[in-house]
């Protein structure tokens, strides 16, 4: 990837600052990544991943020591950090300003940056405490990503999804949620999910929020390519592959050796990478409605 923009200056840098357990007061918005790559880790390493999953608001919870939440400096600049990966990010999220700004521009509303948190182990969010291992999350409660820089490489080494643009495309994930937050799209969905008479039809609401977030994904992509050429060759791989990686056939079938799609809450591997695709050769709002058919 070719980043030559300014690095966003929404970053809040908390690692070495631990996390807190706390009551959660909504539900965070899975990640990229998947929230059974939970599972998988878990019983790789001989975890019962049911002690992660204590929090009532729906985020996985650990008890640590009581933390002062860090700040950020002058100018909503972090204190901390100042390392590649971090840049990274950094780079990532502003990118994703100026394509989001000027997508809302053209809506007549105005776009609320997120800020993109980095932490080490465990977090304190709005929507509850939570570990590393849920993954990359949103929470629309603050309006914050939440990504710990070591665990997301960590899965993506073995998940095989490798590659700067694969990580990009995570951070993109997530700045899609926060589109949808932005645009209502959420609390809409939250309230369908809550008239659900099964679960399996709730689970089937949530897939279609992450995989139009895959699809603001490869809007952001296309739109950044075309205003700033930031897609080299190999790129549009690395990120069709990392859809696929975390499509939750793949991960179940890796996790447990067996596909269950009634319990799918992100979405297989193929529709996944057909929402990212769409989103990338489309370029367009419009382009992303995986809602059809609920209206």
């Amino acid at each position: 990837m070719r980043l030559d923009g300014p690095e966003s200056r929404n970053i809040e840098d908390r690692r070495g600052q631990g996390g807190s357990r706390g009551g959660g007061r909504g539900l965070a918005v899975g990640g990229g990544l998947g929230g059974v790559v939970l599972v998988v880790i878990c019983l790789a390493l001989g975890i019962d991943p049911s002690v992660l999953f204590m929090d009532e608001g729906g985020v996985p919870t650990q008890q640590t020591q009581q933390t002062q939440q860090a700040r950020p400096g002058p100018g909503g600049e972090a204190t901390a950090g100042g390392d590649a990966e971090r840049r990274f990010v950094a780079q990532v999220l502003g990118d994703t300003e100026l394509v989001w700004k000027a997508q809302f521009r053209q809506l007549g509303r105005p776009y609320q940056d997120p800020v993109l948190v980095l932490f080490n182990g465990a977090v304190q969010s709005g929507c509850g405490a939570a570990q590393s291992q849920v993954g990359p999350f949103y929470c629309p409660n603050d309006q914050r990503i939440y990504i710990d820089l070591d665990f997301m490489a960590q899965l993506q080494r073995q998940l095989g999804a490798n590659g700067d643009f694969a990580a990009a495309y995570i951070v993109a994930h997530e700045v899609g949620h926060h589109v949808q937050q932005q645009l209502g799209i959420l609390d809409l969905t939250r309230s369908l999910q809550q008239q659900a008479g099964e679960q399996t039809e709730a689970n089937a609401i949530q897939v279609r929020v992450e995989l139009q977030a895959d699809c603001f994904a490869g809007l952001w992509a296309r739109q950044a390519d075309q205003a700033r050429a930031i897609l080299e060759k190999g790129d549009v791989e690395e990120g069709l592959n990392a859809a696929a990686a975390v499509g939750d056939d793949r991960l179940q079938r890796r996790a447990q050796g067996q596909v269950q799609p009634e319990s799918f809450t992100h979405g297989s591997s193929q529709d996944r990478v057909r929402w990212f695709r769409t989103g990338l050769e489309r370029g367009e709002l419009a382009a992303c409605d995986t809602f059809a058919g609920l209206r």
